[in-house]
């Protein structure tokens, strides 16, 4: 009986830690960071304690909700090192990156962030960020990226992508996908001429140009 009550208890408790996350990720995906930790915890249906029980800091469970997309973030940034091409290498990691901020408001903080308590979050974002900034040195050496381009101009690159409010997840896909497109020929040190062809404009501001005095 002692060891069916401890079973039941330990599956409570990953049925717990399990909706903490979901919600976690759904939360941080649609408005960002700076959901509450007491209102996860509401919409998990747990206690704040049991939430903290879990994970117990802010940085424990971001890192957890984020993990996946770490890992997939990080992915990526090594197909780009592999790829024998330095400017297309460089330009996937700008496009694919922006997308999956696109659908996911959370996870540029998550990156940008530090995580002091989270040691494999934070060591592989920092392999990321290195070989991000190898692909950056080849695409200059190949002559294909300005040469004052720096590291630490993705942070720029991720906010101003971050700002891109649509009324629509499709909306907002299609324009990251145009503002990635017009950010990289800007970026190219000789530019085509002709550029090429943008992606299409989606429909996002008008109404706000209309209320403009």
């Amino acid at each position: 009986m002692a060891a069916q009550v401890s079973q039941s208890l330990r599956v409570d408790a990953q049925d717990n830690r399990d909706r903490i996350l979901e919600v976690a990720r759904r939360l941080f995906a649609a408005r960002g960071l700076e959901v509450t930790m007491r209102e996860i915890a509401r919409r998990a249906e747990v206690g704040v304690a049991t939430l903290y029980r879990r994970f117990p800091t802010r940085d424990s469970l971001v890192a957890a909700a984020f993990a996946e997309q770490m890992t997939l973030c990080a992915a990526v940034v090594d197909e780009a090192l592999a790829d024998p091409d330095p400017w297309h290498g460089f330009s996937s990691v700008v496009e694919r990156v922006c997308a999956m901020q696109a659908v996911d408001r959370g996870f540029t903080a998550a990156f940008v962030s530090a995580f002091p308590q989270a040691v494999d979050v934070a060591e592989r974002r920092a392999v990321a960020l290195r070989n991000f900034g190898e692909i950056i040195r080849r695409a200059k050496a190949s002559g294909d990226l300005r040469a004052d381009f720096t590291l630490d101009d993705l942070v720029l690159v991720l906010m101003a992508n971050g700002g891109i409010r649509a009324d629509s997840p499709a909306e907002t896909v299609a324009a990251t996908r145009r503002f990635t497109a017009l950010l990289l020929q800007s970026l190219r040190a000789h530019p085509a001429d002709p550029p090429a062809a943008l992606p299409p404009a989606p429909p996002i501001g008008l109404h706000l140009l209309n209320q403009a005095p």
